[in-house]
């Protein structure tokens, strides 16, 4: 019996060695594991080029409207441009967007606030507006963005407005216009190149629809 029990004591002594060394074995691979992890989760892509939109430094001269307040609704558009993505159309009925450029909010919005921001500085009326703002409302000014992006086989910037004056006392539209701007661009322009193109387009557009109201009101 002592012979055994000595047998059996010499196989437990010769296999910690081994269990020592397995369990270093997994120790270490658990580390690299976590580690694996953690560089999964801190590696990040770039993010994506981010730009806004203006308005006009100046609007056209015309006559002051004290009296009046406008409330600036949200613009309408087709799916393609409910977003912040940048349209480039590089053949008719084909439209991709611009790479890793973004636009800085999804476009409807972006061109909400920046024709606020057109009406109020033109200095004409009472107040300008968006919705939830407050204000005692004569006119709205109610839009669709039907183009608003860049068109390579034409070489050109292009955006177009669709407008509708609205009487808000009786809802009645007063007038409607579409206002359309295209500015030349290189078919292989770099992205900040093509939004500076939308920029000018649009801040012309933008003038012109803030003419326009302040003339017919």
């Amino acid at each position: 019996m002592r012979h055994d029990n000595e047998l059996e004591c010499a196989a437990r002594v010769a296999e910690r060695p081994w269990r020592r060394r397995a369990h270093r074995l997994i120790a270490v691979s658990a580390a690299a594991a976590l580690l694996h992890g953690c560089a999964a989760l801190g590696a990040t892509e770039d993010p994506p080029d981010t730009f806004n939109l203006v308005a006009p430094a100046q609007v056209p001269a015309g006559p002051v409207r004290r009296g009046t307040q406008i409330l600036i609704a949200e613009p309408v558009a087709v799916q393609a441009l409910d977003s912040d993505n940048i349209v480039v159309e590089t053949a008719p009925f084909t439209i991709q967007y611009l790479g890793d450029s973004r636009w800085g909010d999804r476009l409807p919005r972006l061109v909400q606030r920046r024709l606020a921001e057109s009406f109020d500085r033109a200095d004409r009326f009472s107040g300008v507006g968006l919705p939830g703002q407050g204000l005692a409302i004569d006119y709205q000014i109610v839009t669709n963005i039907r183009a608003f992006g860049i068109d390579v086989p034409a070489g050109v910037a292009e955006v177009e407005i669709e407008v509708k004056l609205l009487d808000d006392r009786n809802g009645v539209v007063r007038a409607d216009r579409r206002f359309e701007v295209a500015v030349p661009v290189s078919r292989s322009a770099a992205p900040d190149v093509y939004v500076r193109a939308l920029n000018a387009a649009f801040t012309r557009v933008a003038a012109d629809i803030v003419g326009w109201v302040a003339e017919l009101i």
